[in-house]
């Protein structure tokens, strides 16, 4: 189904500012009981709600998942990006529901639901439009909505925008409509959502102002693009250019294993330049809710116009390739110390989509898993932050001893570095073939947060070198 709307732009200019006039009496500031509506609270959706929260709006979010729900309301965090203390500290201002009528009593409503694709790699506007009707029919005059879930340019202006109009009420005139990615880094010790610059675009210049308000009240960083197009191709932007340098790190470690050259070394030489290089690090492949899927929204929108998005492309399909080398070198590891992969009992460490979080979303591990069982391997996991691991619907046994896991397997692939794994810790191992590079260097430690520091001693241990 195609979701596009492809109807002309428009910057419209209210003659009086959203929510300033007696068409907008159905909104009244004194008899609203709760300010803020967060419309999911998953990832990125409770940082928001907690943010708002902190600021002194009353707010609550809307969630069609019970068990989200019930663990927001007993103040346990049922995301990893949000802490039990954060929660406890805004407990008087912050709740949970799956009702969406106290929506009608809100200044503002920010979306924060999922945006995925499909198995063919389409963007899957589903969960968003839904998420926009149930707005929609809870809309009244004077309402500030906004759009933090990825998608392609265009949508907030088109399908979102014609579907909320939908209730008679006018964007830029009856309610003021506004599009800021959420920008929510699972993990991330230094950057949250109090010190992390916000985008924001609106329909109307009004609109912008209105919603550049609402978040300047959360974070000082506010930046106001022209519109919601420039908006919704700033986020697909930042995270194209994550994946094509991955990509490009990527397929330079497979030039550099073939040609016996370390890779790792190599990085650490050409990060040394203070100018015009970012270091990027390889790995297993590439997971999280953002970079395996967002630049899919622009490459399937480009290609409707009949623009092919051809690094975006391209970069998508290095990084998924990645899984498969790293099973062609267990196997070749194997084979070197004489023991063929089918059968090889293969022990996979960190199967997160990064270290120290419990986000498997996306994760490399699974296709690396499902890619190591189809050549023979008897493969397992442990991983300190995940309690079940299902690979393409069955679950990876687990091994939930380090030490006895390590004992046991032939070889053990370190997939994520997560801060349990270090050397000491990873002495038992037979045989060890490290995908996000050597524990425990200098290199590693200065171009990667969740490195140890030390040198290498396991004689057994390889890396992309």
């Amino acid at each position: 189904m195609d979701l596009t709307v492809t109807a002309p732009r428009t910057r419209i200019q209210p003659h009086a500012p959203v929510g300033r006039t007696a068409r907008h009496a159905a909104w009244n500031d004194s008899a609203r009981c709760v300010d803020v509506a967060v419309v999911g609270i998953g990832y990125a959706g409770l940082p928001l709600a907690v943010a708002a929260a902190a600021a002194g709006h009353r707010t609550r979010g809307l969630d069609l998942n019970d068990r989200l729900v019930v663990e927001v309301n007993s103040l346990r965090p049922p995301v990893d990006t949000v802490t039990a203390n954060q929660l406890a500290e805004v407990a008087g201002l912050l709740d949970a529901s799956t009702d969406p009528a106290f929506l009608r009593q809100c200044s503002t409503i920010a979306l924060c639901v999922p945006t995925p694709v499909d198995a063919r790699g389409i963007p899957d506007l589903g969960p968003l439009l839904a998420a926009v009707r149930t707005v929609r029919d809870h809309l009244v005059p004077g309402q500030l909505v906004i759009i933090e879930s990825t998608t392609y340019p265009g949508t907030t202006d088109g399908v979102v925008r014609q579907l909320l109009e939908e209730s008679g009420l006018r964007a830029g005139e009856d309610f003021s409509l506004a599009f800021s990615p959420e920008r929510v880094d699972p993990g991330n010790q230094s950057f949250g959502f109090h010190n992390t610059p916000k985008v924001v675009g609106g329909l109307t210049t009004a609109c912008s102002a209105r919603a550049a308000e609402f978040y300047r009240a959360l974070t000082p960083h506010v930046h106001v693009t022209r519109g919601t197009r420039e908006a919704e191709a700033a986020k697909i932007l930042e995270n194209t250019y994550r994946q094509v340098n991955l990509a490009l790190v990527n397929e330079f470690a497979q030039i550099c294993h073939r040609l016996g050259v370390d890779v790792w070394d190599t990085i650490e030489a050409a990060a040394t330049k203070p100018f015009g290089f970012t270091p990027f690090l390889p790995g297993a492949g590439v997971g999280g809710h953002c970079i395996p899927v967002d630049p899919l929204y622009l490459v399937h929108r480009a290609a409707q116009e009949g623009l092919p998005f051809r690094m975006a492309e391209q970069a998508q399909r290095i990084n998924d390739s990645m899984p498969v080398w790293v099973a062609a070198r267990a196997r070749t590891l194997l084979e070197e110390h004489g023991i063929p992969l089918r059968g090889a009992r293969v022990l996979l460490l960190g199967v997160t989509y990064k270290p120290n979080i419990a986000d498997v979303r996306h994760s490399p591990a699974e296709p690396l898993a499902a890619e190591l069982q189809a050549l023979g391997a008897e493969v397992t996991y442990h991983d300190p932050y995940v309690d079940g691991f299902t690979v393409y619907g069955r679950r990876l046994p687990a091994s939930h001893e380090l030490s006895a896991g390590l004992a046991a397997a032939d070889l053990t692939l370190v997939v994520q570095r997560h801060h349990a794994y270090t050397e000491a810790a990873l002495g038992g191992a037979s045989l060890l073939l490290e995908a996000c590079g050597p524990v425990a260097t200098r290199r590693t430690a200065l171009l990667a947060d969740d490195s140890e520091g030390g040198a290498p001693t396991h004689p057994a241990t390889r890396d992309f070198s």
